[in-house]
């Protein structure tokens, strides 16, 4: 139900819609009718079969959102609260693990990473705009996502970027217009990483997390190498002023996720780091 709200408001295309969710229009037609009587206001304007969000479609999407991508997760029983901030874990049969947790802001300024420290001081410096020229000095070492029906789309790799570093410029620069979905870890490691993207973009502010997995680094081989990374997660704009969501990524010196050692970094490559 919630789905066919979001897709649909993703669309503005009822025939689209349906084809996405693989549902009827009498389907997707009953879900937005339920919630419009549980929240006692229409969600869409429907003018000659043109969809339009009203204000309330508007101001309930960004929670929808935050309500699905929790959702995915939590009903894996993935998640928990640790010392208030979140815990995510996925372990599977094949040996492939992931754990994120939520880290406090003040980790930014501990030294850890200088790279993470100066992308966080040029967001503030920039206002969140991507183009302004006081976070010109960190673009190469991020990426950059814009939000899509498809779900979360990659559209620009920093040259100097730990992704690059970890993949090779090449395998880097083929993520581009790539969804999560067809990340490695595929639809379970898009589970994970939308929810913490669906926050800094429904608060317009930024998030820390620390990442514990292991992931490919010869794409032929297709060998589970470990990584432990910190990434702070900041709200941006783009120059029309639609939503961008920049990622700054690190290796992480000290593992701190509740649960986990610094044996978690064992087997993690020395050159897996940002060169700052």
């Amino acid at each position: 139900m919630v789905r066919s709200f979001i897709v649909l408001a993703d669309t503005l295309n009822l025939s689209q819609a349906v084809r996405l969710l693989g549902s009827t229009r009498q389907t997707v037609r009953r879900h937005i009718a339920q919630i419009e009587d549980y929240l006692d206001a229409p969600l869409f304007d429907v003018d000659e079969r043109r969809y339009r969000l009203t204000q309330r479609g508007e101001e309930a999407l960004p929670e929808a959102r935050e309500f699905l991508a929790r959702g995915k997760v939590w009903i894996g029983g993935n998640t928990r609260s640790s010392g208030g901030l979140l815990r995510l874990s996925h372990e599977t049969p094949n040996g492939w693990n992931f754990y994120q947790q939520q880290r406090p802001l003040t980790q930014i300024w501990d030294g850890e990473s200088p790279m993470i420290k100066e992308a966080f001081v040029a967001w503030v410096n920039s206002e969140g705009r991507l183009e302004h020229e006081n976070f010109q000095k960190i673009r190469p070492y991020v990426l950059v996502y814009r939000d899509s029906p498809s779900g979360w789309i990659c559209i620009e790799v920093g040259q100097e970027s730990f992704y690059t570093n970890w993949w090779g410029w090449e395998n880097a620069r083929s993520s581009i217009g790539r969804p999560l979905a067809n990340f490695p870890g595929g639809p379970e490691f898009e589970a994970m990483l939308d929810f913490p993207f669906r926050e800094v973009q429904a608060n317009g502010g930024v998030r820390l997390d620390e990442i514990v997995t292991q992931i490919p680094r010869d794409t032929a081989s297709g060998e589970l190498i470990p990584l432990a990374y910190k990434r702070l997660l900041m709200a941006s704009r783009f120059p029309d002023g639609s939503f961008a969501l920049i990622s700054a990524v690190d290796r992480s010196r000290h593992v701190t996720i509740s649960g986990l050692d610094q044996a978690a970094m064992s087997g993690m490559p020395d050159d897996a780091i940002v060169r700052f």
